[in-house]
């Protein structure tokens, strides 16, 4: 079976399909991944091949980024959603995408909700699709609501009227790496989508001491990390000294990560209880941590979760970092804030609370649980066989 997955080309988009991908792989089953041009090198990582798809010209996407950084967090946000997402980056890959589903022909197309030239290449060939969520399901139903009508541009350049496109999101079968019980947190509905599967990728579980150099093994070790992204971004840049900053008085001992776009030298001295490094596996780091203090970004929550850390989260640039913020508060695994200029230093004063009560650590270890009972990427595989046939 030839299995087609795509991407906008962002780490926090890839990196739910990859376990479902390497899944295929180990099946046997032929895997290919359309994404961006400029995402080329992050996909050889991966080991999976690529068909490339061309990035947006400079001339189109230049203006609209310019425009994001004088507008406030909501607004920014929203541009990209319907302007970058679902009309910039969806019509400059269109072309590509139609290409590649003519030329190689694949019996089923796995996508993140972003990405929908591949929704409109599957649905004129009549080629059955999936949506992988890349975090909670309600930030993949709110993306196909802020990009209905991008979705009928689209739908209409491939010969698709009366709004097929827009309606086809809310058809899909859902693959989620998401437990219910954080999904559905504070009431929510389960989404009117099709039927959503769930499954668990172990990360493993770090058995190596915790490193001397993180500082005094007696006090607790808290996790400082704003994702891989936020450091290239300057609007952001200031989020970290303003982290070390609130904690510098906490007696305990921080542990910071920037990202690779973020030079740690530039902060200067450091406060006498951090360390500060661009990156170091999050797994190895989250088998120590007593607490973190995060951005929201899916991948650390989610870690930071599935190993039983509660965590403060104070979202700065998407809404779906608000989504996710706003689950942990709800099944009690951690604390968040809203949106605003200040936030970090607001929730880094939360982070004490964590330490002094045993409730937030308990319900986290309560989501790691729901997370381990769910089964691997590879039961997807017959699934996925199943719907080719169909």
């Amino acid at each position: 079976m030839r299995i087609l997955f795509s991407s906008t080309g962002n780490d926090g988009h890839f990196g739910p399909l990859v376990p479902f991908a390497r899944a295929c792989v180990a099946a046997g089953h032929e895997v290919r991944v359309a994404a961006p041009e400029s995402y080329t090198a992050s996909v050889a990582r991966t080991g999976l091949d690529h068909e490339p798809f061309p990035d947006p010209p400079p001339e189109v996407i230049g203006p609209v980024v310019a425009k994001l950084m004088t507008l406030p967090v909501q607004e920014a946000d929203a541009l990209v959603i319907r302007e970058v997402f679902g009309r910039i980056d969806a019509q400059a890959a269109l072309p590509s995408v139609l290409e590649i589903v003519e030329r190689w022909r694949p019996d089923v197309i796995l996508r993140e909700p972003a990405e929908i030239a591949a929704l409109a290449a599957a649905e004129r060939s009549g080629v059955p699709h999936v949506q992988v969520c890349m975090g909670m399901h309600e930030t993949a139903c709110r993306l196909a609501e802020s990009m209905a009508d991008p979705l009928d541009e689209l739908g209409e350049l491939v010969g698709l009227g009366d709004g097929l496109l827009a309606k086809a999101p809310a058809t899909e079968d859902v693959l989620s790496l998401v437990p219910e019980l954080l999904d559905y947190a504070a009431g929510g509905a389960p989404p009117g989508t099709g039927r959503v599967r769930r499954f668990h990728q172990p990360t493993g579980t770090a058995t190596e001491p915790r490193p001397l150099e993180w500082g005094d093994p007696d006090l607790p070790l808290i996790y400082v990390t704003f994702g891989s992204v936020t450091g290239s971004i300057p609007p952001f840049k200031g989020v970290f000294a303003e982290a070390l900053d609130a904690l510098a008085d906490l007696n305990a001992c921080i542990l910071m990560t920037t990202g690779r776009g973020f030079d740690p030298e530039t902060l200067g001295a450091l406060p006498a209880n951090a360390q500060v490094r661009q990156w170091v596996p999050q797994e190895q780091v989250l088998a120590h941590a007593a607490a973190m203090l995060g951005h929201g970004g899916f991948g650390t929550t989610i870690g930071g979760l599935a190993a039983g850390v509660p965590q403060v989260v104070t979202p700065l640039f998407t809404f779906d970092q608000v989504v996710n913020g706003n689950r942990v508060a709800a099944v009690g695994a951690g604390l968040t804030t809203d949106q605003q200029p200040g936030n970090v230093a607001r929730g880094a004063a939360d982070l004490p609370r964590l330490l002094t009560s045993t409730s937030y650590a308990e319900s986290a270890r309560r989501v790691a649980a729901a997370l381990s009972e769910l089964p691997p990427p590879s039961e997807v595989v017959p699934v996925l066989v199943e719907l080719a046939r169909r």
